[in-house]
């Protein structure tokens, strides 16, 4: 069945909830956000919350401490923080603080991710800050059985998952967020990611497992979410000039599939492309990786430095894309 990205979470949450009852789902106006969800399930399990991140976000660990699987719609990532604490303090840490005796299974969803002109206050990925906080799991997916699949494993986790999905993605949240003057911005992701087969019901994809999409041996792209599609469309430029590259979807930020960047390093020349801040993020993480393994080759990042601009040709030069990528490939294969 071919549907959009954002369809194909729908499915996955929908197959879910007819299998598990003690699935529900609150946030924002979930009612309508979710409509076909809420005409299904009804107001006992898509429950529409108050404009207070930290209010609902903290209900969500004591409910699934009292045995219900939340799903807790936070728009954006970027408002995770009015609920940070509920996030480091309480879900994160109940497991551990209890000797295993509770676990805190709630799946916190939040759209991410720049390139439409919301500015640095709407636009952030935070998948680095986020994975920096021991006991969460942080998934992003590039396209749309991986958005179904990673829903259903996270759907039935018993720690705490925060589904991390692109709003370029997503024709919905481009429509929600993106209307008016928007439209005629151009995107560079390929329809590939947009839209794609799923099975139904869908198929689990393993938490903590990246994905090989290209293989290759004379460089290496490794990237998550919508910077995948950008690292393809690199690699196929390259091998235009008889440059053979591999790409490797991470599809989760933590857990770290560290064998796959291993495997993948293997090339000797590795671009790290993360949309997220450099700094302290995901991409030193995965320096540190091949660091720590005795990987002496060549290694390379593209990234966001700073604050995301407002102004589109300000904001295009701070986000990763399909050229940048290119030229840091160039530079580190010295052509």
């Amino acid at each position: 069945m071919r549907v959009s990205f954002a369809t194909a979470i729908e499915k996955a949450i929908e197959h879910a909830m007819a299998e598990d009852e003690r699935i529900i789902i609150f946030g924002e106006d979930v009612h309508l956000l979710r409509n076909n969800l809420y005409a299904r399930f009804g107001p006992e399990r898509i429950i529409p919350a108050p404009i207070s991140e930290s209010a609902f976000l903290g209900a969500a660990v004591g409910v699934a401490m009292a045995g219900l699987k939340p799903i807790v719609e936070i728009m954006l990532v970027d408002f995770i923080a009015v609920a940070f604490d509920a996030l480091l303090n309480q879900a994160s840490k109940v497991k551990a603080f209890s000797g295993g005796k509770w676990n805190v299974p709630v799946v916190i969803r939040c759209s991410c991710g720049g390139g439409y002109g919301d500015a640095g206050q709407h636009e952030q990925c935070l998948w680095g800050l986020i994975s920096s906080v021991p006991g969460i799991s942080v998934v992003v997916p590039s396209n749309p059985p991986d958005a179904a699949g990673l829903m259903l494993s996270a759907l039935n986790a018993e720690d705490p998952v925060v589904y991390l999905e692109h709003k370029l993605l997503s024709e919905y949240w481009l429509d929600y967020l993106g209307a008016g003057g928007r439209k005629n911005v151009a995107f560079d992701i390929p329809e590939s990611g947009a839209s794609g087969e799923i099975e139904i019901p869908p198929k689990n994809v393993a938490i903590g497992k990246a994905s090989f999409l290209r293989e290759g041996s004379d460089i290496t792209f490794i990237s998550i979410g919508v910077s995948v599609h950008r690292c393809l469309e690199a690699s196929k430029a390259l091998e235009r000039e008889d440059a053979s590259s591999c790409v490797l979807d991470l599809r989760t930020a933590t857990p770290l599939d560290k064998e796959s960047i291993l495997e993948a390093s293997r090339t000797g020349r590795v671009v790290v492309v993360d949309e997220d801040y450099l700094s302290f993020g995901l991409s030193g993480e995965i320096a540190a990786v091949l660091s720590e393994s005795g990987y002496r080759g060549a290694f390379t990042r593209v990234g966001n430095t700073g604050v995301i601009p407002y102004a589109r040709h300000l904001e295009d030069r701070a986000l990763p894309s399909v050229d940048s990528i290119y030229e840091a490939a160039k530079k580190i294969l010295g052509t």
